[in-house]
C-alpha cells in the first residue's frame, strides 16, 4: 500500500450531518504483506448490530478534535495504545443512514494481539489486503435508499466476512488511493430498495 498518498491526499469535510464520529483504518504489516483491522460489532448493539467496522464511533465533547476520538475509541474497542497508533493522514468524511458524518483516519499499528471489549466488540477481525483486493471476493449492487437516493453498494468477502455498508465506502476509497485496485464500472445487479442486506 501508498500510503504517501494518504498523506498527500486532500480529503473533503462534511457538516451537515447531526452528529460527529471518527474511525481508524488500521493497518498492520504480518507475514510478509498488509492487512487491516476490522471490529464485527457485538450483536447487542443498537445501532449497525453484528457488522464489520473500522475502530471508531462519536465525539465526545472532551475529544479535542476527530483524531483523538478515533484513538479514544480504537483504544476502547481494541486495546489499542493511542501512542503505538502511527496516523499516516486522513480519508473524505462519509455521510452514514444513522445520520452521521464519519472521519476516517488511516494508521499503522503494530502487530500484536488485541483485545475485543465485549460490550461492544465481538470480534477481530485481521483481513489481508491481498485478499480484499482480489476482484473474486468483490461485487456490488445499486439500489434506491430513501434517504441517498441512488446508491451503490459493495460488500468484500473475506475469510467468512462480510465488509459493506459504511465501511466498505471507506475502504474503497482507500484501496483506490493505495494500491493498483479499482473499482469496477457497473454494479453487479440492481436490486429492490427493500431487498435483503447480509446480517
Amino acid at each position: 500500500m501508498d500510503l504517501e498518498r494518504v498523506g498527500n491526499f486532500r480529503a473533503t469535510g462534511i457538516n451537515d450531518e447531526e452528529r460527529e464520529a471518527a474511525v481508524l483504518a488500521p493497518i498492520i504489516a504480518r507475514d510478509g504483506g498488509e492487512h487491516l483491522l476490522f471490529t464485527k460489532r457485538a450483536d447487542h448493539l443498537g445501532e449497525h448490530p453484528g457488522q464489520m467496522s473500522f475502530p471508531g464511533g462519536g465525539r465526545e465533547p472532551s475529544d479535542t478534535d476527530l483524531e483523538a476520538t478515533a484513538l479514544r475509541e480504537a483504544n476502547e474497542e481494541i486495546g489499542l495504545d493511542p501512542a503505538q497508533a502511527g496516523i499516516v493522514g486522513r480519508l473524505d468524511d462519509i455521510s452514514t443512514v444513522t445520520r452521521y458524518s464519519v472521519r476516517p483516519f488511516v494508521a499503522r499499528i503494530p502487530d500484536q494481539e488485541y483485545v475485543p471489549d465485549e460490550r461492544e466488540v465481538a470480534e477481530i477481525a485481521v483481513l489481508a489486503v491481498a485478499d480484499l483486493t482480489d476482484l473474486e471476493n468483490y461485487e456490488s449492487e445499486r439500489r434506491d435508499h430513501p434517504h441517498y437516493g441512488d446508491i451503490r453498494l459493495h460488500f468484500f468477502h473475506v475469510d467468512g466476512y462480510t465488509v459493506w455498508g459504511a465501511t466498505a465506502r471507506i475502504l474503497v476509497q482507500l484501496l483506490e488511493l493505495t494500491t493498483d485496485w479499482e473499482m469496477p464500472a457497473e454494479a453487479d445487479r440492481e436490486v429492490d430498495p427493500d431487498a435483503d442486506l447480509p446480517m
